[in-house]
C-alpha cells in the first residue's frame, strides 16, 4: 500500500492524464446510453496505483411480498463502481454513489446502491437464480465483486406432512414426523407440546434435530400431550394439525398373597391366593393383566380328637407299705391334633390288708422268700440251655444240605399299576425280581407295557440286536444283601430305564448307506463315494434327550433335537445328509433360522443361517424337518429367532390315561410337546413307564409368540359317573414357560374320582387353547379297564426294524441310473448349466452358487433328494420333472429289463423304478 501511494502521489505527464480524461469521458458515455450500448472495457490503461480492493461485496438477498431489496458495494482505491446484473450493465441513473477518503491511507473509497424490484426478478428467465455483481476501477484496472443472487422469499400454506398421533406403551419410542410446507429460504421448524415450545437442550431423552422429527427415545406419562409443529421463514409461518400423543401403562400384577387358612376346621375345605393389577396399574387405556385374580386350592384340616382312658390294669402287689396301685393311660384313643386330654387320674392306691399293716416282716417270711428266687433263677438257666442245644442241632442239617440251587424260575405278575403299598409286596418285589440276576427273569406289567430287567427302555441300535443283560458272576444270596444295597440298585435300574441319549451306529463302506434314529425324524445319509475304496468306518448317529446344553439367549427356541454324528475326524470327499425335524412353522417374515455346532470346547457357535447364501454348506428347510448338507461330523442343533409376535410353534397336543392307586381314580394327563417325533418318543417311553395308554389321535396346536399363556381344561365329564377334584378343571401355564425349549415337555394332570367301580367307560373333552389364539379339542372315549383299551398308533413312520442300510438298499434311484443322471446334466450346453434346471425341478431355488462349487452338482442335488424323500421315494414325480427338463428321452420306469435286473437294484425295482 505505501509503494502503491508514494506512486500515485507522482504527477503524471500532460499526455497521459490526457489520455486518462479521454478514457474516463468515454465511459461515462457508455453508461449514459441505452441498454444496447457497448459493453464497458474490463481494464484500462496502465496508470500508477493499486488495484480496487472490495470493503463491502453483495450479499444474497430476498424479496419479500412486493419489496425491494438494495444492494451495496464498497471499494478503495475506486474512481468508479458500477453493478453488472445477469451479465449486463445497470443503467448509470439506477446508482446511488458515495464519495469518501479513507483518513489512514488517504486513498479515496467509493460506496454505491442500487434496488432490484420483485418485477425486474419475475421478468428473468434464465438457467440460474437473478443475480448482481459490482466492478470498480482504479488507475491500474478493475476488480470483481461475488455474485449476489435475488431471489422472491415465499412459503406454502399446506405441509407436506402432519404429525399423526399415537398410543404408545411406557419407556417406548415415540417418532413424530413432520415434513415442512415447501418455501424459500427453507423453513426452520420448531416444536410445541401443548402450545409450549420444546427445547431438547434442556431434556437429553428429547431429540429434535432428525430431519425436523421429533424423537422421543423413552416415553415417559409426562410426555402425553398435543403436539405441534411450526415452520417458519422471513415470509410467514405455519403451524401443522395437532398430533395428540398418548403413553399408557399396560398393568401387571403384583405378588401373590400368602396361602390362607383353610376354611375349614375339621375335615376338606379350601384355601386361597390373590394378586391385584396394580404392579402397575393400567393407565391411558392400557390393557389389563392376563390371568386369574385368584386361585384356590383345596385343603384337608385334621379334625381334633379327644383322648380317653383304657380300662385300669390289675391292681399290684401288696407293698411293704401295705398299699396297691393300678394304672391307665389315655390312649383309648390318645388326643391328636389338639384335641382334649383325657380327664381324671392316671393312677390310683389304696390299704391292701384292711386297715390290719404289719410293718416288720418275720425272719420266716424272709427264708420263704430268697428260696423261691433261688428256684426260678435254676428253671431259667436249665430253659437257656436247651435252647442253644436245638438251635446247634439245626445249624448242622442247614450245612448238609447246602449245595442244593434255590429255585429262581418263579415270575411274580401284576395287574394295573404298580403300587407298593403293603410292606409284604414290596418284600416280594425287591428280593424275588430286582435282585434275580438271571438276564430271562422279568416284572411283567399288564398296564399296556412291560419293563425288562435285561434291556433298556432306550437301548442302542446295532447291525444286530443284542440283548443286554445285568453282569453275572455274582453269587450272593439274596438274603445277605443289605437294605442300601438294594436301594443303589434299584436307582441303578431307574437309570437305566430314563437313558438320555438315543443312539444307533453301523460301518459304512464306500458304498455308502442311511442311519436312522427310530421314530424320531433323525436320519443320516451318506452318499455313494464318500468314503474312499477298501475303507470302513464304523458311523453313530445320537439325540441329546432331556436338558440340551445349548441354552438360547432371550426369545429364542430350540426347534428340534440336538443331533451328534460321528466320528469326527473322519472326512468325506462328497457332502453327507444331515436330517434333523423341527416345529416352526416355516415363514421367512417370522421367523429367522440358525444352524449351530459345538465346538470341542463345549461352546456353540453359528454356522448359518437358513436364509444365507454361502459355499460351505447347504440348508434346506421343508415344513417338519431340515435337511443339510455338511462336509464334517460333530453336534449340531436348530435355533429359531422370532422376528414378529405372529411366529408359530407348532406343538403337538397328546393325551394319556392311566388308573390311579386308588382304584376309584383315573389320571388324565395333557402333554404339549414339540412336534418332532423324538419328542413325542420321549413322552411315549415316559408314559409307558408310569403304566399311560394314549387315549386319542394327537393333534396339532399352533403357539403364537405374542406373550400369551395356555390353558388346558377338561369339560363335559359325565355328571353322575364322574368328578373331577375342585378347583382343577381349568389349568392356566405361563407363556415363557410354554416357549422356552429348555425344560422337559410341559403336561398337567387331572384326577377324576368314579362314583363307583361299575363305572367303567369315560367320556369328556380336552380343551387346549392359547389366549388369544388357537385351539384344539380333543374327544376322549375310551374304557379304564385294561383289557378293553383301543390301541392308538405312536407313530406314522415304522423304521424301528431298518435303523441302518448299507449299500445300495439304502437309496431309492438305483446307481446305474444316477449315474446316467449325473453325466446328462454335469455337461455345460449352449443354454447353461443344466443341473440348475435339475435343481429347479425338484424345488431347489436358492444358493445355488453351493453346487456350483461340487465336482458333480447333480449327485448332490440327487442326495438332498434322497433325503427328503427317504419314506415316500417318490420316484414318478423326479421322472416327469426329468421329463420336464426335456433331456431324458424316455421315462426312468422304461429302463429295459437288463438294467433293472441288475443284482445291486433289485431293491429299487420293488420300490416302482
Amino acid at each position: 500500500m505505501g509503494g502503491g501511494a508514494a506512486r500515485s502521489s507522482r504527477p503524471l505527464r500532460p499526455e497521459r492524464r490526457l489520455l486518462l480524461l479521454l478514457s474516463l469521458c468515454g465511459w461515462t458515455a457508455a453508461l449514459r446510453g441505452n441498454d444496447n450500448s457497448e459493453a464497458l472495457p474490463e481494464s484500462i490503461p496502465s496508470a500508477p496505483g493499486t488495484l480496487p480492493h472490495f470493503m463491502e461485496e453483495p450479499d444474497d438477498a430476498y424479496i419479500i411480498k412486493s419489496n425491494p431489496i438494495v444492494l451495496r458495494c464498497k471499494a478503495m482505491p475506486a474512481m468508479q463502481i458500477f453493478f453488472k446484473c445477469n451479465g449486463e450493465w445497470v443503467h448509470q441513473n439506477e446508482h446511488v454513489s458515495e464519495e469518501s477518503m479513507d483518513e489512514t491511507t488517504g486513498l479515496k473509497v467509493r460506496e454505491v446502491f442500487i434496488n432490484v424490484t420483485r418485477q425486474q426478478v419475475e421478468d428473468f428467465h434464465g438457467p440460474e437464480d437473478y443475480w448482481c455483481q459490482c466492478v470498480a476501477w482504479s488507475h491500474l484496472g478493475t476488480s470483481k465483486s461475488r455474485k449476489a443472487s435475488v431471489r422472491i422469499a415465499y412459503l406454502r400454506k399446506n405441509f407436506e406432512q402432519d404429525p399423526q398421533g399415537k398410543e404408545v406403551p411406557i419407556e417406548g419410542m415415540i417418532v413424530l414426523h413432520c415434513r415442512p410446507p415447501e418455501g424459500v429460504p427453507a423453513a426452520e421448524v420448531e416444536w410445541l407440546k401443548n402450545e409450549e415450545p420444546i427445547d431438547s437442550n434442556l431434556d437429553e431423552n428429547i431429540d429434535t434435530r432428525a430431519d425436523h422429527n421429533l424423537i422421543i427415545r423413552q416415553a415417559r406419562l409426562s410426555d402425553s400431550g398435543n403436539y405441534t409443529c411450526m415452520a417458519a421463514n422471513i415470509v410467514a409461518k405455519r403451524r401443522s394439525m395437532s398430533a395428540t400423543v398418548v403413553v399408557y401403562v399396560n398393568g401387571g400384577w403384583s405378588s401373590w398373597t400368602e396361602w390362607s387358612n383353610c376354611n375349614a376346621r375339621c375335615g376338606r375345605g379350601w384355601q386361597k391366593r390373590s394378586r391385584t393389577c396394580t404392579n402397575p396399574a393400567p393407565l391411558n387405556g392400557g390393557a389389563f393383566c392376563e390371568g386369574m385374580s385368584v386361585q384356590k386350592i383345596t385343603c384337608t384340616s385334621l379334625c381334633p380328637v379327644d383322648g380317653n382312658w383304657e380300662v385300669w390294669s390289675e391292681w399290684s402287689v401288696c407293698s411293704p407299705e401295705c398299699e396297691h396301685l393300678r394304672v391307665r393311660e389315655c390312649i383309648a384313643p390318645p388326643p391328636r391334633n389338639g384335641g382334649k386330654y383325657c380327664e381324671g387320674l392316671s393312677q390310683e392306691s389304696e390299704n391292701c390288708t384292711e386297715g390290719l399293716c404289719i410293718q416288720d416282716i418275720e425272719t420266716a417270711s424272709d427264708i420263704a422268700l430268697y428260696s423261691g428266687l433261688g428256684a426260678a433263677v435254676i428253671a431259667v438257666a436249665v430253659l437257656v440251655v436247651g435252647v442253644t442245644l436245638y438251635r446247634r442241632s439245626q445249624s448242622n442239617s442247614l450245612l448238609l444240605n447246602s449245595s442244593m440251587q434255590p429255585d429262581l424260575t418263579v415270575s411274580r405278575t401284576y395287574s394295573g399299576p404298580i403300587c407298593l403299598q403293603d410292606p409284604l409286596d414290596k418284600e416280594l418285589m425287591t428280593e424275588s425280581s430286582l435282585f434275580n440276576p438271571l438276564s430271562d427273569i422279568k416284572v411283567k406289567v399288564q398296564s399296556s407295557f412291560m419293563v425288562s430287567l435285561g434291556v433298556t427302555e432306550r437301548a442302542e441300535y446295532h447291525g444286530k440286536a443284542h440283548s443286554g443283560t445285568f453282569p453275572h458272576g455274582n453269587n450272593r444270596a439274596f438274603g445277605t444283601i443289605q437294605a442300601r444295597n438294594k436301594a443303589t440298585y434299584i436307582q441303578n435300574l431307574s437309570s437305566i430305564s430314563t437313558t438320555s441319549e438315543l443312539k444307533t451306529t453301523a460301518i459304512f463302506g464306500h458304498l455308502g448307506g442311511r442311519l436312522v434314529v427310530p421314530n424320531t425324524g433323525v436320519s443320516l445319509l451318506i452318499p455313494h463315494g464318500a468314503i474312499p475304496e477298501e475303507t470302513s468306518w464304523e458311523i453313530y448317529l445320537a439325540i441329546t434327550q432331556r436338558e440340551s446344553s445349548l441354552q438360547p439367549e432371550g426369545t429364542d427356541v430350540l426347534l428340534g433335537p440336538e443331533v451328534t454324528c460321528g466320528p469326527a475326524d473322519l472326512s468325506v470327499s462328497t457332502p453327507f445328509a444331515l436330517t434333523i425335524p423341527h416345529c416352526a412353522e416355516v415363514n421367512s417374515e417370522h421367523w429367522n433360522i440358525h444352524l449351530k455346532k459345538r465346538t470341542q470346547q463345549g461352546k456353540w457357535e453359528e454356522v448359518m443361517s437358513v436364509e444365507e447364501e454361502t459355499t460351505s454348506c447347504y440348508c434346506l428347510l421343508d415344513p417338519y424337518a431340515c435337511h443339510i448338507l455338511l462336509n464334517s461330523f460333530g453336534t449340531y442343533a436348530l435355533i429359531g429367532e422370532p422376528i414378529s409376535d405372529c411366529a408359530v410353534r407348532q406343538l403337538k397336543v397328546a393325551v394319556f390315561g392311566c388308573l390311579s392307586c386308588n382304584s376309584l381314580d383315573y389320571n388324565l394327563r395333557v402333554y404339549c410337546m414339540d412336534n418332532t417325533p423324538c419328542a413325542f418318543q420321549e413322552v411315549v417311553s415316559d408314559e409307558r413307564l408310569q403304566g399311560g395308554q394314549l387315549l386319542e389321535e394327537p393333534k396339532l396346536l399352533h403357539f403364537k409368540g405374542n406373550t400369551f399363556s395356555l390353558q388346558i381344561s377338561v369339560l363335559d365329564i359325565p355328571p353322575f359317573l364322574w368328578r373331577i377334584k375342585p378347583f382343577t378343571a381349568c389349568q392356566e401355564v405361563p407363556f415363557s414357560r410354554v416357549w422356552g425349549s429348555s425344560q422337559p415337555p410341559l403336561h398337567c394332570a387331572f384326577s377324576l374320582e368314579r362314583y363307583t367301580p361299575a363305572t367303567t367307560q369315560l367320556s369328556c373333552k380336552v380343551c387346549v387353547r392359547q389366549v388369544k389364539g388357537h385351539e384344539q379339542i380333543l374327544q376322549i372315549q375310551t374304557s379304564i379297564l385294561e383289557n378293553e383299551k383301543e390301541t392308538i398308533t405312536f407313530f406314522a413312520h415304522d423304521d424301528s426294524n431298518f435303523p441302518a442300510q448299507m449299500g445300495p438298499k439304502a437309496f431309492k434311484i438305483p446307481y446305474s441310473i444316477r449315474q446316467r443322471i449325473c453325466a446328462t446334466f454335469d455337461t455345460p450346453n449352449a443354454k447353461g448349466k443344466d443341473w440348475q434346471m435339475l435343481a429347479q425341478k425338484t424345488s431347489i431355488n436358492r444358493n445355488l452358487s453351493y453346487f456350483a462349487t461340487q465336482s458333480s452338482p447333480s449327485a448332490v442335488i440327487l442326495d438332498l433328494w434322497e433325503a427328503r424323500h427317504q419314506h415316500d421315494g417318490d420316484l414318478d414325480s423326479l421322472a416327469c420333472a426329468l421329463e420336464e427338463i426335456g433331456r431324458t428321452h424316455s421315462k426312468i420306469s422304461d429302463i429295459t429289463e437288463t438294467e433293472i435286473e441288475e443284482p445291486d437294484f433289485n431293491y429299487s425295482r420293488q420300490n416302482g423304478l
